[in-house]
């Protein structure tokens, strides 16, 4: 067999293979443009390593148990909040986000936790030196006994090292730049990542071994590599933020150990990532007073409710066309409670520019939030200042009712505990105010909520 008919050409995006050079059909049917096929050898049989061998035979469901230990907790909360209540033994867990945005240092941080909890942790750094990481431990104040270091690229490498370290936890950064030297494409291509994640799943699998992965991302935020890498892992968590912001969100997107709906909160500090067990407070803590087009409302994370400040500013256009500007909010949604104002209120919006934002670069993008965008417009149109201590909820729909929402009870319980005194929600949830200390008024349509606050 010639070298030529050992090898397949693959997109690099989506893992398309074909016989013959060109371009990539699916990713030109997805609207990603024409993505070129890269020349690669096909993968050699794995003949030459066999993975652990699984342990004892068969057994009905019932007869299958959970020691306790098989879940450790961290001691960080918030991760452990997203991984649904600590670190899963044997699991493989993915991590990802925008360079510079605290991978390396949550794991890091991680690492450390872990490595007084269940040591030893192997630490292997492929992209950084061992100063490097020297550098951001010091930084960090860590020097666990129980956390080793290693810098090497080969995985196979990687594997000998294990049988001899025998680690409670492995940590991976990152998974583009390991790669077995019996594949002759090059790290970070579909092959090695492909091959590299399948090769530690059933390490982690066959070993017991919690591991942990650092992810690359493509421009448009998704996952580098092919999607097999997601579909291989047991969870897969995102980290977000703004670079020009100090909080941070790990969010899970996959958790075959817990809910995918719980967020962990972050401060990027001097010291690391710290946690925030209060995040609407953090989101609050530079709040105008009674400023016209700010609006207070309560978003729901999974079971963790968060208080958030919107801010709309509402202005004459300069143009004919009216602008649309909105940041940490669904824009179409936007212009759409924009048409119910003007269609159901009578506001002539469609001469006005309209710019929204979640103050604090937060983000909302439930329905809860609908009346709160109205209400902030509605304000800043006015030059009416909605009252500092409401808290706004309630979903609308096109002919200007306010819906319900879930999780009444827990939005309110966090308003009464952060002070406010008073809450606007659909005229169905108010019998859930009288829990708490609380002046809740219910509204049935939006021209009442108006009403209620804007007079």
């Amino acid at each position: 067999m010639t070298a030529r008919d050992a090898s397949v050409y693959r997109c690099q995006q989506c893992g398309y293979a074909s016989p013959k050079p060109g371009t990539c059909p699916d990713c030109l049917r997805a609207g990603a443009g024409y993505i070129q096929l890269v020349e690669e050898r096909a993968a050699p049989a794995r003949g030459a390593w066999r993975a652990p061998a699984a342990e004892g035979r068969p057994r009905p469901l019932r007869d299958i148990t959970m020691e306790p230990h098989d879940r450790v907790r961290t001691g960080i909360g918030e991760l452990d909040r997203v991984l649904g209540g600590g670190v899963v033994r044997g699991s493989l867990v993915l991590v990802g986000g925008d360079p510079g945005i605290g991978k390396s240092t949550l794991l890091l941080q991680a690492a450390r936790a872990l490595a007084q909890v269940t040591p030893p942790v192997l630490y292997v750094s492929a992209e950084e030196s061992a100063a490097q990481v020297k550098m951001r431990a010091d930084r960090l104040g860590i020097a666990a006994d129980g956390l080793l270091l290693w810098t090497e690229t080969d995985l196979a490498a990687v594997q000998v090292q294990l049988d001899d370290v025998k680690p409670r936890a492995l940590v991976v950064d990152s998974i583009q730049t390991v790669f077995l030297p019996e594949l002759e494409s090059a790290p970070g291509s579909v092959a090695q990542v492909r091959e590299c994640g399948a090769r530690l799943m059933m390490l982690a699998k066959g070993l017991g071994i919690a591991t942990f992965l650092v992810g690359h991302v493509t421009k448009e935020g998704a996952l580098a590599g092919p999607r097999v890498l997601e579909h291989l892992v047991d969870t897969v968590l995102y980290l977000e933020g703004e670079s020009h912001h100090a909080y941070r969100v790990l969010r899970a997107v996959k958790n075959r150990f817990g809910s995918t709906n719980e967020i962990g909160v972050f401060q990027m500090g001097e010291g690391g990532l710290a946690e925030v067990t209060n995040p609407s407070e953090f989101f609050l803590a530079e709040r105008p007073g009674d400023a016209p087009g700010s609006v207070i409302v309560s978003s729901l994370e999974g079971t963790r409710p968060l208080l958030l400040e919107l801010q709309a500013l509402v202005a004459r256009a300069s143009f004919g066309t009216p602008r649309r500007t909105v940041l940490g909010a669904d824009y179409n949604r936007v212009c759409l409670l924009l048409a119910v104002l003007e269609k159901r209120v009578g506001m002539p919006l469609a001469s006005q520019d309209v710019f929204v934002n979640v103050a604090g670069g937060g983000r909302v993008t439930e329905p809860a939030a609908d009346l709160g965008i109205v209400l902030a417009a509605a304000s800043s149109y006015l030059d009416r200042p909605v009252p500092g201590d409401v808290v706004v909820l309630g979903e609308v729909g096109l002919t200007g009712e306010v819906r319900a929402v879930t999780g009444l009870d827990i939005r309110l319980k966090e308003a009464a505990a952060l002070g406010f005194r008073r809450c606007v929600v659909p005229k169905s949830g108010v019998g859930a105010g009288a829990k708490f200390p609380l002046e809740v008024r219910g509204v049935a349509t939006v021209n009442g909520a108006l009403e209620a606050l804007l007079g």
